[in-house]
């Protein structure tokens, strides 16, 4: 199987692969077309790699345009968990709208930049004067209910299978991400938030991600997955991240 990584660090060890830099894609384009498989392009490449050079890419091009955006993985997952999501309004930039927000949401309430990760771009708000400079800075409100919480799920896919699960415990009474403090918990991972990251990430054919799941109000909550996720946590729990996306793929075209 040839394969052609666009990311090395996020291949590191797998067998044989080879690398061609993004912005070189239109320049080796013979080593791309005798790849089966390309692994990690950026958002920007998979249109031109999927539709116009018909190529298999992983992560799956619905792991990369979903988790390119809040607000498209946040739609996407209205139609397969909706009960399962925090109260969530996605609304353009305008005065009513600003009114809407007020209106509708008790303070404090969850504002977050459509693109970003790692705990940034993510606001609690407090009063009128921290809303009103969030919309400034913002074309798109992504406004989300607050839960009171003091930990994260953080539960990682890889092709079809979980391959690690962690608590992350906040430092700061509100991020919970590790780069910004956070600390991490192996224990008492409930099955429940489990069974509905694998039917999550089934349905949506999600299947490179570390999907954050949160416990209130007597259910699970999906906030948010990153196809990018952290590999900090596999050196405790003596997972390679890599080896199990070449065994995915070996399997897969094993059974082509």
């Amino acid at each position: 199987m040839k394969l052609v990584t666009f990311n090395p660090f996020r291949t590191i060890g797998i067998p044989g692969i080879q690398y061609v830099k993004p912005d070189n894609m239109f320049k080796e384009l013979d080593k791309i077309k005798a790849a089966d498989v390309l692994l990690f392009p950026e958002n920007w490449q998979v249109n031109s790699l999927v539709y116009g050079m018909k190529k298999k890419i992983f992560p799956s091009i619905e792991s990369i345009q979903l988790g390119f955006s809040k607000m498209e993985m946040t739609r996407a997952l209205w139609t397969v968990c909706p009960e399962n999501l925090p109260y969530t309004e996605i609304l353009g930039h305008s005065n009513e709208n600003k009114r809407k927000v007020l209106e509708t949401f008790p303070f404090p309430f969850v504002a977050k930049e459509i693109r970003n990760s790692m705990g940034k771009g993510v606001f609690l708000i407090h009063n009128e004067q921290e809303f009103e400079e969030y919309a400034k800075a913002n074309d798109v409100f992504y406004i989300q209910e607050y839960l009171p919480i003091d930990r994260d799920l953080r539960v990682c896919v890889v092709g079809n299978e979980i391959i690690g699960s962690y608590w992350r415990i906040g430092s700061n009474g509100f991020h919970n991400n590790v780069s910004q403090g956070g600390t991490l918990s192996f224990d008492n991972i409930p099955a429940g938030a489990l069974e509905l990251v694998l039917r999550v990430a089934q349905g949506l054919n999600i299947n490179h991600a570390g999907f954050d799941i949160v416990a209130a109000n007597g259910r699970f909550y999906i906030l948010e997955f990153n196809v990018l996720f952290g590999n900090q946590a596999f050196n405790h729990l003596a997972v390679s991240p890599e080896k199990k996306i070449h065994e995915y793929l070996t399997a897969a075209e094993m059974d082509r």
